[in-house]
């Protein structure tokens, strides 16, 4: 249960309603603990003694309890549901804003369908517990509780029989609940593999039919779907088999009670009311634990799913703001300098990605960055918006280490187009003003302008108000990269990151954008932005004023496409791999008629 009171600060803003339903509680149960008592008066003092104003009296009574403990059992259930539902909401809402703050970092560990199952199935499995410890989770022990006391002030003798069933039967539960709960961890687990599965399946629907490895895939669901399966039977079995033990119980102490009842009425000491009343308090005892093995079920689930929200709410974000974290001053230029700067990710303190890198990208230049796949290329500038920090060396903007300027601060100068086209459900000029909401269309069309978007947005059914579909399906790639660019380029951020963003795009259109980007002013009093540019096409680099070549995580050389293709070996083969075969006169071309 420690979780649960980890999580009470969710509980605690809606501390009136909730003690008002325990208020309501408390009331239903002095209500049903005085049904009993009075079946034993119209028995006793009514039906034996023959006095029909005792019956009729007790009987309107009896209804009168019983149409007060509807009205505020009705009561009870609408506040809990209240408190429930609160309760949940918050508890997304809080899950989503820690999500929001997580860092690269912290997303590489916690997988997508491990936050959708905790966002979704674990605070509804919260939500439930809440639920039902305010209605009848409470009201059960409760109701257990007063009637043992009034079963040994009807008959001592008869209560010391029935205790011991009753103490078993406790035992019993409280061990379940502490055998469950693990297992509904495990099952939870592994309902996050299976989600997992599933998204993936969902968002790489055309990648699988191309590659034709569907029959693959639904091996994978199957085995992720079995697994979840048989740990939830097993779960379910052991459920299933508490309320037929439970029951004969119940079975048992009531005909003890009728046993010994019996034979101390035939001797006079107790009466037939008194024994009547016995055995209603007994069902009044067994039946809520009876219920607390159904409960029982949702209290394992309850617990299990509070230690995994836990687990999320804890977690702290790997990148943070240091104490005395500054903004970066206006005005600002946009020069970045890596300093030795080197990275390995979280958890694998051996392998470096990068080692040693340094160089300078002074305000308004474009420095292009260069390697083969995995030389660390989208690390690398992935350390200038802090999505990770280095793990040694520094990184400047303006003479600032990033790590001692704000987050938000940093990330309003700077605009990243990422390797994986990102796109929203909406329209494509939403979509392009994402990060200016307030961008009047003027400036949206001249973003689109410079990122090559604008002759093909005006084409499609409704311009910039097509609906752009989940993960922009609607699009081809080469589009979806274009919206990209003018939605950075509409940041007007003086830091521009492009992390192989015209890949899908052809060479001719290519060039028009870098065209675009070099003569484009972002609006700053600094003048242009300064662009880190990772390419895989040599194309891309030609015009760089400074290519940065990397191999293996270092910096292999630096320099222009001129002085590299003098000194760097490695830039020496990529361009002729890449532009051999008659292609490298027509890049010369392409580098002659582009402006300087």
């Amino acid at each position: 249960m420690k979780s649960v009171f980890n999580l009470k600060s969710f509980l605690l803003p809606y501390w009136r309603p909730a003690l008002l339903a325990l208020i309501c509680l408390v009331a239903l149960v002095f209500m049903d603990l005085a049904i009993p008592r009075l079946v034993e008066r119209i028995i006793d003092e009514g039906v034996t003694a023959g006095n029909r104003a005792i019956v009729v009296q007790t009987g309107l009574l009896m209804l009168a309890i019983s149409a007060l403990s509807t009205l505020i059992s009705i009561a009870n259930n609408g506040l809990s549901v209240n408190v429930g539902e609160s309760v949940a909401r918050d508890m997304r809402k809080a899950l989503f804003d820690k999500i929001q703050s997580f860092s690269f970092g912290n997303l590489d560990v916690l997988k997508t369908g491990e936050l959708l199952v905790r966002l979704n199935s674990d605070t509804t499995a919260f939500q439930r517990l809440t639920q039902v410890t305010l209605r009848i989770g409470t009201r059960a022990p409760m109701m257990m509780i007063g009637s043992m006391i009034l079963m040994v002030t009807t008959s001592q003798k008869l209560a010391l029989v029935v205790l011991p069933v009753l103490l078993a039967t406790s035992a019993v539960i409280v061990i379940f609940i502490m055998k469950a709960e693990p297992l509904y961890r495990v099952v939870q687990t592994k309902l996050d593999s299976l989600n997992t599965v599933l998204q993936e399946n969902v968002a790489g629907a055309r990648l699988i039919k191309a590659f034709v490895r569907a029959r693959h895939e639904q091996q994978r669901f199957g085995t992720a779907s079995d697994e979840f399966t048989l740990n939830s039977t097993r779960v379910m079995q052991i459920t299933s088999s508490m309320g037929p033990a439970l029951t004969m119980c119940v079975n048992i102490a009531m005909v003890s009670v009728a046993w010994f009842g019996g034979l101390d009425a035939i001797r006079g000491d107790l009466s037939v009311g008194q024994v009547v009343a016995f055995t209603n308090y007994l069902l009044t005892t067994m039946t809520p634990l009876i219920m607390m093995t159904m409960l029982a079920t949702i209290w394992a689930g309850g617990i299990a799913s509070a230690k995994r929200i836990e687990t999320v709410l804890d977690t702290q974000p790997l990148v943070q703001d240091a104490p005395d974290a500054i903004e970066l001053p206006a005005p600002v230029h946009g020069r970045i300098v890596f300093e030795n700067v080197a990275f390995h990710y979280h958890g694998a303190p051996g392998e470096q990605v990068l080692e040693g890198v340094s160089f300078t990208a002074e305000p308004g230049q474009m420095v292009a960055i260069l390697g083969a796949t995995g030389s660390g290329k989208t690390t690398l500038v992935n350390l200038v918006p802090r999505f990770y920090d280095a793990t040694g060396g520094r990184v400047l903007i303006d003479g600032h280490d990033v790590r001692s300027l704000r987050q938000d601060s940093l990330l309003t100068h700077i605009a990243s187009v990422p390797q994986e086209t990102i796109l929203f459900s909406g329209s494509v000029r939403d979509n392009i003003r994402y990060g200016l909401p307030d961008a009047n269309d003027d400036d949206v069309t001249a973003a689109a302008q410079a990122a090559q978007a604008h002759d093909f947005i005006i084409s499609l059914p409704n311009g910039y108000d097509t609906h752009v579909e989940e993960r922009g399906v609607n699009l081809s790639g080469g589009q979806k990269q274009r919206i990209a660019i003018a939605r950075a380029l509409l940041a007007r951020a003086q830091i521009l990151i492009l992390d192989d963003s015209t890949s899908a795009v052809d060479v001719d259109t290519e060039t028009r954008i870098q065209d675009a980007l070099d003569a484009r002013s972002h609006g700053r009093e600094s003048g242009r932005a300064t662009r880190l540019v990772v390419a895989q096409r040599i194309s891309t680099v030609l015009k760089a004023d400074k290519i940065i070549v990397l191999d293996k995580g270092r910096v292999a050389a630096e320099g222009t496409h001129d002085s590299l293709m003098r000194i760097s070996t490695i830039y020496q083969e990529i361009y002729a791999t890449q532009l051999g075969n008659g292609l490298a006169e027509r890049a010369a071309i392409m580098r002659e008629v582009r402006p300087a």
